[in-house]
């Protein structure tokens, strides 16, 4: 049977498989990626790993030391004494262990993986960070796992994926001068804006590709996620082979950062680049295989674009943006996404020889410090600080909304960043757009949202086909099997949040992230205060939670779902879920039910309502018939699978392994 690279990629890395057996899409299977990277967030995964042992009468021991990669980036300007003590703390455990560790300042996590050799073609690489798509411009099984999966990972070498289903993407023509490929992943997320590629991976092909940089590549790969989709993958192609030989020369100079264990994994050689390239064929999808739906795109017909104000799924051409003349109060070049040397060299010559703009603070960070030392030898840094920008240093900031420069009330900013949920960059009552770095730098200098050059006002060529996978079906419904200690019905109140894509950020805000001494209780009170400030008025404890499409995309945070769970939360329905929202749950014992019926008629009977909160009338799931009740009418909805059901009966995924590690 042919199958598409992603399921191959997951064959490759999946374990107990029998002779002849392939993770296929909608499969759950045991894998043992090559690398898990965790960040800031390794100082909360930390205890989890250790109370995994608890009660097992072992001690606490990593699996594979040469496994896990610590990088640390997010809430490096804080310099308190209790944020200095978390990195001490990362950086004992790392030498305890004998785990290679990136301090802070090296670089973005997602940069340093690549940059450092850790994503390799043909490999499973996960990291606790919702953009480890960036990965599969590398034609790396790259996709985003959370914190509690990570520990799993540490203590034993494996976690649970389901293979998902795959899209492809045929790229057609060619860039035109000026435009690059974050406009490319803003066309593909503003055109294809209802849910196309939502848990889907995306596998990039045709002849468009090739014009496309990587840098480029992982601009777009970066923002899948955005997309909605677990990964985003590109061929095994010259470009690629090119790079893997620049950085083995970089790697066989010796000068890494960083603190390397014996027997780690990253760098490679010439060699290793040739003999991947030798079995590249291993690296792309079988001729015949099925996909779930073919997405087109001529990137002839792509101009600039911005998407937002806080939303990545509403684009607006320059034009219009320019006869609308938005003034803005910030611009960001900084981020996983738009960073890099090409970035910095596109926005150094918009503003070279001009100044920032009177009343405009103009942020600039990069991606890594060998980013940074490079573009100081070409003069682009220079150039940037000499038109008034304000360096921050390589990390994430304030793309999270963490140090200098956030967004305040009232204020318009436009970012070079992947995301601008509203309230994750400082205020919930600011506006962000999002653009890429010439479009960025161009705004900074002029006061107000422009392009660096005239581009005209034409519609991008795109087109989407279902494929064998993608044919409408009913929402199955039928008695399930239901497994030892999960429920079996539920009965609560409800509150429904009718609007599509509630994001992390929403539910959980970015400030609270790293506040690693919120007990229980304070998490569960501050659970959807970007969203709506009025929730918890209305919320009351036990209530069911249901919501639109793609409920808790955005960050892999996983307190977005821990912070439910503490909140009393049985259950949340919703028309779909971001699949790493899904998983967080799961692995928190929190079950979660797609149920497009229920949310679509609560939608007829509160009409006009597309925000806030609204108390609904009171649901019972009947997870044996696999219907939901309300009012007289009855929801079908997909049977839990047997995993998930265990997963919630035994408590998580926490207590699942610390069972497993016992019992060993």
């Amino acid at each position: 049977m042919p199958h598409t690279l992603v399921e191959k990629l997951a064959t490759n890395a999946a374990v107990g498989l029998g002779a002849g057996e392939a993770a296929c899409s909608g499969r759950i299977v045991r894998v043992r990626p090559k690398h898990v990277m965790t960040h800031d967030n390794t100082a909360a995964v930390i205890p989890k790993f250790l109370g995994l042992f608890e009660g097992t009468g072992r001690q606490p021991r990593v699996r594979d030391p040469r496994q896990p990669v610590f990088a640390i980036d997010h809430d490096i300007q804080n310099v308190t004494p209790e944020n200095l003590g978390r990195y001490a703390k990362i950086e004992r455990f790392a030498a305890d262990h004998g785990i290679d560790h990136y301090p802070p300042g090296t670089g973005i996590s997602h940069q340093v993986m690549v940059e450092q050799g850790y994503v390799t073609p043909g490999s499973m690489v996960v990291g606790s960070d919702s953009h480890s798509n960036l990965y599969g411009a590398l034609c790396c099984l790259g996709t985003p796992v959370v914190r509690t999966d990570a520990a799993c990972l540490w203590a034993t070498g494996t976690t649970w994926w389901r293979t998902p289903r795959v899209v492809r993407c045929v790229l057609t023509g060619r860039l035109r001068p000026g435009v690059v490929g974050k406009d490319v992943i803003i066309a593909l997320c503003g055109v294809f804006n209802r849910d196309e590629a939502l848990n889907h991976a995306v596998e990039f092909e045709g002849e468009g590709v090739a014009c496309l940089s990587m840098d480029q590549r992982m601009s777009i790969a970066n923002m899948t996620t955005e997309w909605g989709a677990l990964a985003g993958i590109f061929p095994f192609d010259e470009t690629l082979r090119d790079y893997l030989l620049g950085r083995a020369a970089y790697f066989a100079q010796g000068r890494r950062p960083g603190t390397r264990r014996a027997g780690s994994l990253g760098g490679y050689t010439a060699e290793d680049a040739e003999r991947w390239w030798e079995r590249r064929r291993a690296c792309s999808a079988d001729p015949g295989a099925t996909y779930h739906a073919e997405i087109t795109l001529d990137l002839s017909t792509v101009v600039p674009h911005v998407c937002g104000p806080n939303g990545v799924k509403v684009m607006h051409a320059l034009p219009e943006m320019e006869r609308r003349r938005v003034r803005i109060q910030k611009a960001y070049l900084l981020s996983c996404v738009n960073a890099r040397l090409e970035d910095l060299a596109e926005a150094a010559s918009v503003v070279r020889g001009k100044r920032v703009a009177e009343g405009v603070e103009f942020y600039v960070a990069a991606a890594s410090m060998e980013v940074q030392r490079e573009a100081e030898r070409l003069g682009y840094w220079r150039s940037l600080l000499d038109a008034g920008a304000i360096a921050l240093p390589s990390g994430c900031g304030p793309c999270i909304g963490l140090g200098a420069g956030l967004v305040r009330d009232g204020e318009v900013a436009i970012s070079a960043t992947n995301r601008n949920f509203r309230g994750r960059m400082g205020s919930r009552n600011a506006e962000v757009y999002l653009a890429s770095p010439a479009v960025v730098a161009a705004s900074a200098i002029a006061g107000w949202i422009r392009a660096p050059g005239a581009f005209g006002e034409s519609p991008v060529r795109a087109s989407y086909r279902a494929g064998e996978q993608g044919a409408a079906s009913q929402v199955p419904n039928g008695h399930g099997r239901i497994v030892a200690g999960f429920p079996r019905r539920i009965r609560a109140g409800a509150v429904f949040l009718p609007r599509d894509d509630v994001d992390t950020d929403g539910i959980f805000a970015g400030k609270h992230t790293y506040n690693d001494a919120l007990t229980p209780e304070q998490m569960a009170a501050v659970t959807f205060e970007n969203y709506d400030p009025a929730f918890n008025t209305l919320y009351r404890r036990g209530d069911v939670i249901v919501s639109g499409r793609n409920f808790g995309t955005g960050s892999s945070r996983e307190q977005a779902a821990t912070a439910l769970k503490h909140k009393g939360v049985p259950c949340v329905i919703a028309a779909s879920f971001s699949e790493t929202y899904g998983r967080n749950a799961l692995n928190n014992g929190l079950p979660c039910v797609e149920c497009p019926g229920l949310v679509e008629a609560l939608h007829q009977r509160y009409p006009g309502v597309s925000g806030g909160t609204v108390r609904a009338p009171e649901v019972e799931i009947d997870f044996e018939r696999s219907v939901v009740g309300c009012e007289g009418m009855e929801f079908g909805f997909t049977p839990l699978s047997p995993v998930a059901q265990e997963l919630v009966a035994m408590g998580g995924a926490e207590l699942m392994t610390r069972t497993a590690l016992g019992a060993g």
